[in-house]
């Protein structure tokens, strides 16, 4: 049974003035600039096409959509030919229907006849477009085919299938108009072309980033799923949201039973518009991996075994722990980490069992350790606590800085938007350490390369600030109409100091100041002008001050309120801003008012019933110094890792082991849970009903796909909790969570679960005022009134290099891995980064006698681990790289203390480091490898 599949009108949309003609009769009116093939189309008429897509440009190849059209010679292509108005067009005519079946002959001829056992039997627009034409016997006998080529089985997603290859040249376009990697080709002429992955061998080593849009434009089982091949075809299809990074893409889930076939992103997805990549397309194999943990566990010590017991067994243990342990040592003995990677229902749930279970404030989320400083920041200046604009809002962007963030790896879907923005003229700054690939990469490259010594984010917007200040290039009108005129005189005065020049800053940034110059002159006048920024803005000891010199730019120029433009921080996993957005600080209730609020508080103390505390609780680096101490016990850990994934491993794990009851709840035994008392077995997003908030505050819909393995929805687990705690919760579906969300937090006041089902998603605010959400933050007005420059003085990092450590390692993320890796780990993405490498300039290298390939290791003042050598000019000299996905890498081990001044964000982006040739692991590796090994061993060898 072949699914339904969504509408496609052949040619993209157009916008111009209405135009009418009569297309088989009947008169139709659509924008200029549309194709006589969408204009049938929307007017319920098919024509027939096999190179055609509404997702591409038209091509007009394959000679399927011929139509006739009154007074013109010739059967011209309907996906090439605009509408005029008084046109008169055929789509069906005898002439018609010979030429067609004539074409699908040709392509018939040379195309393998084994429809039964094709795996995109019942999902083939040839076979469709044979049936649609009246095709029913082939004359030809070519003495020469394709059917014999070998397939290239290369990719661990798909494979290409040459014998069944029609060069419709979908795919190709699919890479360059969708993608924007330029990575496919047509290789050779007439009979002899083929689609090919440029000049590599095979797919998996040229530059194809499996994102996917050539195997969803294909119309053949040319380039087919590996899953579809081994499945079949789908039953059913499901619409839910990505659970890997921030952009919080759309997808059709297509199921087979209770087993996924294949993710298909969703055209009508408002953040994706039909686009993917590698991890959402492909990497969801994790949520059935044979490591998935599907029973409760419990233990009393980290080195006994793990004993199997039933849910209320091992919800009972842990409310019992957690009792005893604030009956010896105080109500604030415990507290709880929310998730970022979990639904807003399940965060919410979680922050309000610590409030009001716990009966304290001891509640954090991994926002502490990426974008805090982000909430910080805006909140200062701009009033709210998130991105300004929609991911939509680029396309209408002049100039785009891109400022610690690397949106081709870490927001691919975004990044290939922008891609396409920067193609079709936008100018393009990029201020980043090393040389990513947005900086020079196919048909694209930045105006100005900005490449900053890490730690001197603030110095280099403070004197892109001097340029504009001193050489008249801000918006006058704009500051005085929108923004506080004594904060704003104060900010100018202060960056219009000599010593906030490009020339002065120029030692300590590294950055030549003519190119400051250049680059601040074409952010301020070059038309609308946007900002990008990543975690390479907020790890930093500065990083709530950089939030704000970025706001302060965005207002001196105007770049604030309308399309095009805005401060756009790209959120790292697909819930951060949601996690924020529910209450997950220790200092915030949900919808960002302070617990100390007069007004919010009681509203929270009369809906849960209980009398909630008006002090901050304990952030996590305040929980593990606790525990330190000896004043904190007991910790509810819900879908996170900060033994992976926080500074200072040691640190972590020592305040982990002195903790009498750390409870657990993820799908993994992750680095965290070898460290835990109580293992509560979590769900997938492909599990459980819920919304996730991407990075432009579009809430949308994640909907269940497959019963939970473990039995429970991740926010079922959180009630029982709650309830054995003695605070009931009674919730019969997480659209009741939402519901009592929206009854609590302004922002939210007009969501609800039957809205979402209507409009697909929802961007905050949505309240009375904005009953269909908000794509554009701060038109008319800030959140906050009056916008609020700050003086952002540039202090220092305390982490400084030395004679005996010289190098800076910097951190970031990889396109094919994810955060802490748990999930893509457990998928075939290992085949693209199988271990965390250290990439050095050549100058370092060779200083140091090191090759690419060697073994290195890398040592801080906080400890020493060993990595692979990868020797790249895009690094700058003096300055390394790694990644933080695979947890025997140790990254973290290395990292410090040190972190943002306003919010305790770790400074992962500057460590002094020293690099040499080593021959073995690090004394910290190869303790992680025997704990890890006794870990494993403790698991019970059968599950209940």
């Amino acid at each position: 049974m072949a699914l339904y599949r969504e509408l496609d009108y052949g040619t993209p949309a157009r916008s111009g003035a209405p135009v009418t003609l009569e297309i088989d009769g009947n008169a139709i009116t659509v924008p200029a600039g549309t194709s006589l093939m969408r204009a049938a189309q929307e007017a319920g008429i098919a024509v027939p096409k096999l190179c055609a897509s509404d997702s591409l440009e038209p091509f007009g190849s394959c000679r399927l959509c011929m139509v006739e059209i009154e007074g013109r010679r010739g059967f011209p292509a309907s996906c090439t030919t605009p509408v005029e108005p008084g046109m008169v067009v055929r789509t069906q005519s005898p002439k018609l229907a010979e030429l067609r079946r004539g074409t699908m002959e040709l392509y018939i001829s040379d195309h393998p006849l084994d429809c039964l056992t094709c795996s995109a039997n019942g999902n083939c627009e040839l076979q469709d477009m044979a049936g649609v034409v009246g095709l029913r016997e082939v004359r030809y006998d070519p003495v020469k085919t394709h059917l014999a080529e070998a397939k290239d089985e290369s990719n661990p997603y798909f494979s290409y299938d040459p014998s069944k290859c029609i060069v419709c040249n979908r795919c190709v376009r699919a890479c360059e108009e969708v993608q924007g990697t330029f990575a496919l080709t047509i290789d050779g002429r007439g009979f002899d072309s083929r689609v090919a992955a440029g000049q590599a061998e095979d797919f998996l080593d040229s530059e194809c980033v499996s994102c996917g849009a050539c195997v969803n434009a294909c119309p053949t089982a040319t380039l087919m799923e590996k899953s579809v091949i081994e499945l079949g075809q789908a039953e059913r299809s499901v619409t839910t949201t990505c659970a890997y990074c921030g952009v919080g893409c759309s997808f059709n889930a297509e199921v087979k039973g209770n087993t996924v076939v294949r993710m298909v992103p969703n055209k009508n997805g408002h953040a994706n518009h039909g686009h993917a990549c590698v991890k959402g397309r492909f990497a969801w194999g994790y949520a059935t991996h044979p490591d998935r943990i599907k029973t409760p566990m419990i233990r009393d010590s980290i080195h006994e075994p793990w004993r199997s017991v039933s849910w209320d067994e091992a919800i009972g243990y842990a409310a019992r722990r957690f009792k005893e342990i604030q009956a010896q040592y105080g109500r604030n003995a415990v507290g709880g980490l929310t998730s970022s990677r979990c639904t807003n229902e399940e965060t919410y749930l979680v922050q309000k069992l610590v409030r009001a279970a716990f009966g304290n404030n001891n509640v954090d989320t991994c926002a502490r350790v990426c974008h805090s400083p982000t909430g910080y920041g805006l909140k200062v200046t701009l009033g709210e606590s998130a991105g300004t604009q929609d991911f939509d809002s680029v396309l209408s962007a002049d100039v785009v800085l891109v400022i610690g963030a690397n949106p081709t790896d870490g927001h691919p879907v975004f990044g290939s938007q922008l891609k396409r923005r920067l193609r079709e003229g936008a100018k393009l700054i990029v201020a980043d350490p090393r040389g990513i690939d947005l900086v020079r990469s196919p048909h694209i490259r930045a105006e100005h390369h900005l490449q900053l010594r890490p730690g001197s984010n603030v110095a280099l917007l403070n004197s892109l600030g001097h340029v504009i200040a001193t050489e008249g290039l801000i918006n006058e009108a704009f500051v005085a109409e929108r923004c506080e005129a004594e904060a704003f005189e104060q900010w100018r005065t202060f960056v219009s100091e000599q010593r906030n020049s490009p020339e002065a800053m120029e030692a300590l940034t590294g950055v030549p100041a003519a190119s400051v110059r250049a680059a601040a002159r074409l952010y301020a006048t070059g038309g609308n002008a946007a900002i990008y920024y990543g975690l390479g803005v907020t790890e930093h000891s500065q990083g709530s001050s950089t939030v704000m010199a970025i706001a302060n730019l965005a207002m001196a120029t105007g770049n604030i309120g309308r399309p095009g433009v805005g401060v756009n921080p790209l959120r790292g996993q697909n819930n951060v801003q949601g996690s924020c957005d529910m209450g997950s600080f220790p200092h915030e209730l949900p919808g960002y008012r302070h617990v100390s609020d007069p007004v919010a508080r009681p509203q929270f103390e009369a809906a849960w019933g209980v009398k909630l505390l008006d002090e901050p609780g304990l952030r996590i680096p305040n929980m593990l110094a606790a525990a330190h101490a000896g004043t904190f016990k007991g910790m509810y850990i819900q879908g996170e890792d900060p033994a992976q994934s926080d500074p200072d491993t040691r640190h972590v794990t020592d305040a982990l082991k002195a903790m009498e009851c750390v409870v657990i709840q993820d799908l993994f035994l992750n680095e965290t849970a070898k460290y835990a008392h109580v293992f509560l077995p979590g769900a997938s997003f492909l599990e459980k009903n819920g919304t996730f908030t991407n990075a432009e505050r579009r809430i949308s819909p994640v909907r269940k796909v497959m019963p939970a393995l473990a039995g429970k929805e991740d926010w079922e687990v959180t009630v029982a909790l709650s309830n054995a705690l003695g605070y009931p919760m009674n919730y019969k579906h997480p659209s009741e969570i939402m519901d009592e969300i929206a009854a609590l937090t302004p922002t939210f006041s007009g969501v609800s679960y039957a809205k979402l089902d209507r409009l697909g998603s929802i961007q905050w605010p949505c309240n009375d005022e904005a009953p269909e959400g908000t794509p554009i933050m701060h038109e008319d007005a800030f959140v906050r009134g009056k916008g609020r420059f700050v003086v952002t003085e540039f202090i220092p990092t305390e982490e400084r290099t030395s004679r005996k450590r010289p190098l800076v390692l910097t951190t970031g993320r990889i396109l094919s891995q994810y955060n802490v890796g748990a999930q893509t780990r457990r998928t075939a993405n290992k085949a693209w980064h199988a271990e965390d490498i250290l990439e050095l300039h050549p100058v370092d290298a060779e200083d140091r006698g090191i090759k690419d390939g060697d073994w290195v290791g890398i040592n801080s003042r906080a400890g020493e681990t060993v990595m692979r050598a990868k020797v790249t000019e895009r690094m700058q000299p003096g300055v390394v790289y790694t990644t933080f996905h695979h947890p025997e890498s140790g990254a973290n081990v290395i990292t410090t203390d040190n972190s943002d001044w306003a919010t305790n964000c770790p400074e992962y982006k500057v460590t002094a480091v020293q690099v040499r040739k080593v021959e073995v692991p690090s004394q910290w590796q190869q303790e992680f490898d025997t704990f890890t090994r006794e870990q494993v061993s403790l698991l019970p060898v059968v599950q209940l």
